[in-house]
């Protein structure tokens, strides 16, 4: 099972895949921040300058009037937290469009390399040489006609 395990291992794809996981966790950081602190402002301003993140419903429990989310969610009360799932859409959204991007960009860059593989003239062959057979019957004839008499 262990040698199962390393050969699963050991195997390109699961390395490329850990690499794609790591760097997502760094990307979705990003992402974070930028909804945060970039695009929850703008919301800011169209919903009167109310923190889109802190929305929520009060379904049962009692939770003071103009407590944030998390005061709400500590206190133990049922909350129906639409704000912060708005925000979780937003983030996907974004992720989903730089991937997008960045995979179409990949591609592009793949399909151009490919049309110049197909586009570039193949070489010629090179000339085969002569073989080792006929390379050892020419040293004999020329043996041949060095040891020959001379009349």
């Amino acid at each position: 099972m262990l040698k199962d395990f390393r050969d699963f291992i050991a195997r390109g794809n699961v390395m490329d895949m850990a690499v794609g996981i790591i760097v997502g966790a760094a990307f979705t950081a990003i992402v974070k921040s930028m909804v945060a602190d970039l695009i929850n402002p703008i919301i800011g301003l169209f919903t009167g300058g109310v923190d889109f993140t802190d929305r929520f419903i009060v379904l049962s429990g009692a939770v003071p009037v103009n407590t944030s989310l998390e005061v709400a969610r500590e206190s133990g009360a049922a909350i129906f937290a639409y704000g912060s799932f708005i925000m979780a859409v937003i983030n996907f959204l974004i992720i989903a469009w730089v991937v997008f991007m960045l995979v179409r960009g990949v591609n592009k860059v793949k399909d151009a390399a490919q049309r110049e593989e197909e586009a570039a003239p193949e070489a010629p062959a090179e000339p085969a040489g002569p073989t080792q057979e006929e390379l050892l019957a020419e040293i004999r004839d020329l043996l041949k006609t060095r040891d020959a008499p001379t009349v």
